[in-house]
């Protein structure tokens, strides 16, 4: 098949839609190695597809600007690759065409409904839906190695707990043995989702209520008791703020699926049409 010129891997012909850039421009290399030269240029032909040459003229000059070249330094280039401007424009137009055939064929059966967009939505509602804030305080005590250490914090942080169980507010008890630096805040840690933190905290926290203080937690940083001050909803995303963003990621995936389809029913015209 055609190789054009190395220069060319970068080629951006205008009006192509960024997304389309990248999909096809990576694909290119792959597609000139599988389709026989003939048998593209059969289908572009069927398909109508034309090259202007304001379009060659556009490509060049953004190559040209890539690559901060002048003119002259373009022309010198193309010598050393053994290329003259007549033959370099050619190998141009022939990557246009083929980005528009890869555009018409692929592109052109590609509706995203709003019907999709609402079942992606649905379907991924951890991501958009609305979503709890827990307004957190904790007690914090290191908890070290020394079997001998560890009881004493232990016993120490089971005096705080205790102080709590018998209806002192949290922030005083937090204030009196939390080592934290947020201890002279009352232990004030602010918002978190569930999402935001760690295992044993996670579990924790999911079945607490508001106005609720936890057991003791041993977490990787130390012990803790966690107080749950307030319980808010998050403000979830409407499915208009994201349909942009779900049409898109949509687009991509059925374009990846039907240029494979494509090139595979290529490839067997191509082993076709040799075979015979």
């Amino acid at each position: 098949g055609l190789q054009v010129n190395p220069m060319l891997g970068g080629l951006r012909y205008r009006g192509a839609k960024k997304e389309r850039e990248i999909i096809y421009q990576k694909k290119m290399e792959a597609l000139n190695s599988l389709i026989d030269d003939k048998l593209a240029d059969q289908k572009i032909k069927e398909a109508g597809i034309s090259v202007k040459e304001s379009e060659i003229d556009g490509a060049i000059e953004q190559i040209k600007s890539m690559n901060r070249y002048s003119q002259e330094e373009l022309q010198q280039a193309l010598a050393v690759s053994g290329l003259n401007m007549a033959e370099y424009r050619e190998g141009i137009r022939k990557q246009i065409l083929r980005n528009k055939l890869i555009s018409q064929e692929v592109t052109s059966s590609i509706v995203i409904t709003q019907t999709e967009i609402q079942a992606y939505y649905d379907a991924h509602a951890e991501t958009y839906s609305v979503k709890k804030k827990y307004n957190l305080r904790n007690i914090f005590m290191a908890y070290p190695s020394e079997a001998d250490a560890r009881k004493s914090v232990y016993s120490r942080m089971e005096q705080a707990l205790m102080q709590l169980k018998e209806g002192s507010p949290f922030a005083a008890v937090a204030k009196e043995y939390s080592e934290a630096i947020n201890a002279s805040d009352g232990g004030e840690l602010g918002f978190f989702t569930i999402d935001d933190l760690s295992g044993s905290i996670q579990t924790a926290v999911s079945n607490m209520t508001q106005g609720e203080f936890s057991s003791i937690i041993e977490t990787d940083q130390g012990l803790q008791i966690f107080y749950v001050e307030e319980i808010a909803d998050a403000q979830g995303k409407p499915v208009s703020e994201v349909a942009d963003e779900i049409r898109q990621k949509l687009y991509e995936a059925q374009v990846n699926e039907k240029f494979k389809s494509w090139l595979d029913k290529m490839r067997k015209e191509a082993i076709i049409k040799i075979m015979y």
